[in-house]
């Protein structure tokens, strides 16, 4: 970083974890979800969300022991940014804010060679490629930690998200559009000491269920056949930064190892194996009402049948139900979707 530069420090913004357009995103449905937890479930201390995407219910449960999980990598580091036990320095990670928000005149680099003047302009381009190198190379070198390296990367995926020319998803960039918004960087509003026993994972939640327990265990899985890792390539491949080869017009890097079961037509056998594994008290599955609703990639991929079925042998089940509207794809105009959590209070 060049300690040369001379700007006002308080030259900022600031941005939260809800700062994220997502799909399938719980944040609208908190107090739902955190009245159902109050009302219905008795000594939780710890709260462990392992298909957790932006983080957005966890961020709810603060006042827990937290384990976060989620299989894609981009989900996994902003969830160690908000909620990872490693303490950080907040004025470190606000001085590599400014600098790189004050960034011009940058040679070309992965991100410019694989992405100009798709979902980015080419100057965007060029600073989101010399920004995530620039964080690399400085964890490396020990300038900053594991949490500050998170917080930072969290900072350029938002940055990205918010003037990315799409949909909310990268399955496809608009041709011709405007790049009218420069990438500017803000910084996440983390909290600098976090529960020290917290955990954040980036696992197959089927695997990581033999291995952990908590007293709440949250379940949020894919609900149809869209792979979140199709809709959110290009964020991955950033996380990373392997710097794969890209293919197609949507720019897309392989997948294969990112695709989860619950997005085919065995999720019901997944969901299974999923459940016979937790060991916790409670486990509070959310689960919309699409199973006959939408068009096939709409529908969902469990039966409310093959979920009783499969909670009720692991203990009592309730089911609660609220009028949501969900973000999508911006294909699907669905009516009376109602969002449902079922609660097993676990007796075996």
């Amino acid at each position: 970083m060049n300690n040369t530069l001379t700007v006002k420090q308080n030259e900022y913004k600031t941005s939260f974890i809800n700062n994220r357009r997502y799909l399938g995103n719980k944040y609208k449905l908190l107090p739902f979800i955190t009245d159902v937890v109050e009302k219905e479930c008795k000594g939780v201390k710890s709260f462990a969300d392992i298909f957790a995407g932006t983080g957005a219910v966890s961020s709810a449960f603060t006042d827990k022991v937290i384990i976060t999980n989620d299989l894609m990598y981009s989900n996994y580091i902003c969830n160690y940014a908000w909620f990872g036990s490693e303490a950080y320095n907040k004025q470190i990670v606000i001085d590599y804010v400014v600098y790189y928000n004050f960034l011009s005149d940058i040679q070309d680099n992965y991100m410019t060679e694989n992405f100009s003047d798709t979902y980015f302009s080419r100057d965007d381009c060029a600073k989101i490629g010399f920004i995530r190198e620039d964080i690399e190379e400085n964890y490396k070198m020990k300038n900053i930690n594991g949490r500050e390296r998170a917080i930072l990367i969290t900072s350029l995926l938002y940055a990205m998200d918010k003037i990315a020319k799409t949909c909310g998803h990268y399955d496809a960039y608009r041709k011709g559009a405007e790049f009218d918004k420069p990438l500017e960087l803000l910084v996440p509003l983390a909290e600098v000491h976090n529960n020290l026993n917290n955990q954040c994972y980036n696992e197959d939640a089927n695997e990581l269920v033999k291995r952990v327990a908590a007293d709440l265990i949250y379940i949020d899985p894919p609900y149809n056949s869209r792979q979140y890792c199709d809709a959110y390539h290009l964020l991955e491949n950033v996380a990373r930064w392997e710097k794969p080869e890209v293919f197609g017009v949507a720019r897309k890097m392989d997948r294969t190892k990112l695709k989860s079961k619950y997005c085919t037509r065995n999720a019901a056998t997944a969901f299974e194996e999923l459940i016979e594994n937790i060991k916790a008290k409670y486990i509070l599955l959310s689960y919309n009402n699409m199973a006959d609703k939408g068009n096939d990639r709409s529908n969902a991929k469990i039966s409310d049948e093959d979920i009783m079925r499969i909670l009720g042998r692991k203990g009592v089940v309730k089911v609660f139900a609220e009028s949501y509207k969900p973000f999508t794809t911006g294909k699907s105009d669905i009516s009376e979707n109602k969002e449902r959590l079922f609660l097993c209070t676990v007796t075996k």
